[in-house]
């Protein structure tokens, strides 16, 4: 990851500068104790599967990871020159914490660990993603998924 202060002064403003989106509605909603929670994970990192599509600049779907995929078969297409990606090569739970969780969930710490989970291209606007988002919600209630581990790259 890259820390602001080591990126060059021009950039720099332009991230300072950057109006965040407001939204009118809260989405959060009050759920069972987290001991009873079935749990997807949504990364920004560009991850997908080896043989999926790869991410482009300004992309605004996302890719679904199975939870059984190995570690090898997951590769990284996000598209920023400001992203190390040296943690995520050394350790894929840093952007998909995928055996974290199942470790939580072996503790009874969480109720399960989804089936599927999500990947988008980092840095696209939320606000161009409403349809997106509403289409990923459909899969995770099908899924039944009550909770998820938002990983922002």
């Amino acid at each position: 990851m890259a820390h602001l202060a080591d990126i060059p002064e021009a950039e720099r403003n332009v991230i300072v500068g950057l109006d965040l989106p407001t939204f009118d509605t809260n989405p959060a909603v009050a759920g069972p104790p987290l001991s009873e929670r079935r749990v997807a994970i949504i990364s920004t990192a560009g991850l997908h599967r080896r043989d999926d599509r790869p991410f482009k600049l300004g992309a605004q779907d996302y890719r679904i990871i199975p939870g059984d995929t190995p570690a090898a078969d997951i590769v990284m297409s996000h598209v920023s020159p400001n992203f190390d990606r040296t943690g995520y090569q050394a350790d894929i739970n840093i952007a998909l914490p995928i055996e974290r969780l199942q470790e939580m969930a072996a503790d009874g710490e969480i109720g399960s660990v989804a089936d599927l989970h999500y990947s988008f291209m980092g840095a696209t606007p939320p606000e161009q993603m409403e349809s997106t988002a509403r289409d990923l919600a459909r899969h995770l209630k099908g899924d039944t998924v009550d909770a998820v581990l938002l990983v922002p790259i």
